[in-house]
């Protein structure tokens, strides 16, 4: 018991609106569920634990989180219940508080607890058809300032990570956890596999259709990482676990969940470290970028973007630092810092050209080809043109490019380039073009999951205004109108400009 309140079980109590008592006897009943009758909670236990920081024994942490998460609609961990534990792990230093949980670094064993909880607390919000509203963003500078340390030093923990009592398994700390047993590299090889397989499905389709499976399966892999493997194997498993929690994160952010999003890049960014690979975990967080850009936070987009290039290491490839040129330039185009911006881009361009392909990449990027490269550009440009109106001839040129290089089964691409060709086109003043470029893009979206797609629509929509009394543009805007799914409209939607 610390003697100083838990702030963190203090405001989620409040949001969700119990009161002690009602609360004890939710516990109470919860447990009983899963399998422990004997709990007993009341309203002075609850009181100790808000007032008095008392972190209650196992299982009330994960009952509370699941309590919690049903109630909120959100995923709620015990970590953002303040309800951990801190021995011989937590005493690292770096390791955290009860106040401030994502201290760094984390033990490896504490990445693979938290990656199962979270994953099993997704999957339980998944069966009930509850969404993840209501949770904040952390801010960029929150997320870079607490990891930046951790991320600039040796990625190989195993040197120092604490003593647990049995060194192949540790105890289950999460909801729903998948009961593993040691594995080997053929089955390895399949899990890499079906990375591949989520990964191209996401490309072509948007990531509402497939998130639950690939949260399923990272929920696994979390539960295979509880138990120590050869140091070659166990670094593979932790490269699994980041290439699914870049796509469960990507897959979210792509379908609205933004602060479940956030919490995956965050987790991948621990297992990338943790397989050694930096580059991998600076990718995570340029993910966790791209998403404040489209949520209209450039300023915190840029905060990443420095700890994604800093953390990346030496060894990264000339595309792959392309790639985080090109978002970075994004978030200076969103801010109308133009010079800033074609002075990134050009980096971006030179990196890009000076990589003879000598060296294969990643399985990470290879989705990063000569059409992305356009595609970005055309995203930039465009966004700057609406504070330069200018560039919106360059933003017509590059995505005209990304088009014709675009290889078959990337379809969400191909609708953000069409959108960012119709949206240029619109404030170059060429409504008859924008019209043939903003319906091949309306065809194409019934069949793609992706809310991404519906926010950049959007914000077409809205350049089509002033060309309204046009027969052609006023049915387009009908068109649009009718297109968008339920529950949106054409004046909801991302801050961001697309």
């Amino acid at each position: 018991m610390s003697g100083q309140p838990n702030t963190r079980l203090s405001d989620l109590f409040g949001l969700a609106g119990w009161s002690k008592g009602e609360l004890a006897r939710m516990v109470n009943r919860q447990a009983a569920a899963m399998g422990h009758p004997q709990l007993a909670t009341d309203t002075s236990r609850v009181r100790r634990w808000i007032d008095m920081g008392e972190i209650p024994r196992d299982p009330v942490p994960r009952v509370l989180a699941a309590l919690f998460t049903e109630r909120l609609g959100r995923v709620v961990t015990i970590e953002d219940l303040g309800l951990v534990r801190h021995g011989r792990t937590g005493n690292r230093q770096g390791g955290g508080s009860v106040e401030h949980p994502d201290g760094m670094p984390w033990a490896p064993e504490r990445t693979a607890a938290v990656l199962t909880e979270f994953t099993g607390m997704d999957l339980m919000l998944n069966r009930r058809g509850l969404v993840g509203a209501g949770a904040a963003l952390a801010a960029g500078s929150a997320i870079s300032s607490a990891m930046y340390d951790w991320l600039h030093t040796d990625p190989a923990l195993s040197a120092d990570a604490p003593e647990i009592d049995d060194p192949l398994h540790v105890d289950p700390a999460g909801f729903d956890r998948y009961e593993a047993a040691p594995i080997g590299s053929e089955e390895i090889e399949e899990l890499e596999r079906s990375v591949e397989v989520f990964r191209a499905w996401d490309a072509a389709r948007g990531g509402g259709l497939q998130r639950k499976a690939v949260v399923g399966q990272l929920n696994e892999v979390g539960g295979m990482l509880a138990y120590r493997h050869p140091d070659h194997l166990q670094r593979r498993l932790w490269g699994v676990a980041a290439n699914l929690a870049v796509l469960a994160g990507w897959m979210s952010h792509d379908v609205g969940l933004e602060p479940t999003a956030q919490k995956y890049f965050v987790i991948a960014a621990h297992a990338a470290r943790e397989s050694g690979d930096r580059p991998r975990a600076g990718e995570a967080l340029s993910r966790a970028a791209r998403q404040m850009v489209h949520l209209g936070r450039p300023d915190d987009a840029l905060d990443l973007m420095k700890l994604a290039q800093s953390g990346s290491g030496d060894e990264v490839l000339p595309r792959t630092k392309a790639m985080l040129h090109t978002i970075e330039a994004w978030a200076q185009a969103s801010m109308g810092k133009g010079q800033a911006m074609r002075r990134t881009l050009g980096e971006a361009e030179d990196l890009f050209a000076s990589d003879k392909g000598d060296v294969p990449p990643p399985s990470w990027m290879q989705l990063f080809d000569e059409a992305d490269m356009h595609g970005m550009q055309a995203l930039a440009y465009r966004t700057l043109a609406e504070h330069e109106p200018g560039a919106a001839a360059v933003a017509q040129r590059h995505a005209k490019e990304a088009l014709q290089l675009r290889e078959k089964g990337r379809d969400r691409s191909k609708i953000f380039d069409h959108l960012s060709l119709a949206s240029a086109c619109f404030i170059a003043d060429d409504p008859e073009q924008a019209d043939r470029y903003a319906r091949l893009a309306l065809t194409s979206m019934g069949s793609n999951s992706s809310h991404r797609t519906w926010d950049r629509l959007r914000e077409m929509y809205r350049l089509t205004a002033q060309y309204s009394s046009y027969p052609k543009i006023h049915d387009l805007r009908e068109e649009i109108k009718l297109a968008l799914p339920k529950g949106l409209n054409t004046r909801g939607g991302s801050s961001a400009r697309a």
